[in-house]
C-alpha cells in the first residue's frame, strides 16, 4: 500500500458540532498545496429539510482572502455546482448520518465553506466538513 500520510494535511473548514444556525466559515490556506478534498460529515437531520427549511453548503474560493466568490462546477471534481456556490443541500429528510467528498480543482489560495441554514431550525443537525489538502513537497508534519 502506498504513504498518503506524508504527503496530506487535514485542515478544519467546519468543526465537528450541531448546528442549527450559519457556521462563521475559516479560511482555509492551501498555499504550499497542490490538490484539496473536501470531506462533508452530516448526522441525522434535526428536523425533516424542506425547499424551505434546509441546509446549503455554499463553497467560495478567493486568491487573496479578501474577495470571495461562488465556486463553479468547472472548478469542481465528483459534483455539479448548483448557482451561488452551493456544493450539497439538505432539502429533504436526512434519516441517516452521511459523508460526501468533493474534489476541490480551482487553483485559488483560500477556500471557505458555509453551512447556510435557511428557514426553521428547532433541533441542531451534526455537522464536520475537513479540507484534506495535498502538499507540494512531502513530508508532512504528522497531526497525532
Amino acid at each position: 500500500m502506498r504513504d498518503m500520510h506524508s504527503s496530506t494535511k487535514a485542515l478544519v473548514a467546519i468543526g465537528a458540532t450541531a448546528l442549527a444556525a450559519d457556521n462563521t466559515p475559516a479560511a482555509i490556506d492551501l498555499q504550499g498545496y497542490s490538490a484539496a478534498e473536501i470531506i462533508l460529515a452530516i448526522g441525522v437531520g434535526g428536523i425533516t429539510f424542506s425547499g424551505t427549511n434546509k441546509v446549503e453548503f455554499v463553497l467560495t474560493p478567493s486568491d487573496d482572502d479578501s474577495t470571495y466568490t461562488a465556486v463553479t462546477t468547472a472548478c469542481m471534481l465528483g459534483v455539479t455546482v448548483a448557482s451561488g456556490g452551493i456544493i450539497k443541500a439538505l432539502t429533504a429528510a436526512h434519516a441517516a448520518a452521511a459523508v460526501y467528498r468533493y474534489g476541490y480543482v480551482g487553483g485559488k489560495r483560500y477556500l471557505k465553506l458555509l453551512a447556510d441554514f435557511s428557514g426553521t431550525h428547532g433541533t441542531a443537525t451534526p455537522i464536520a466538513a475537513t479540507v484534506v489538502a495535498a502538499a507540494n513537497l512531502s513530508p508532512v508534519a504528522a497531526q497525532a
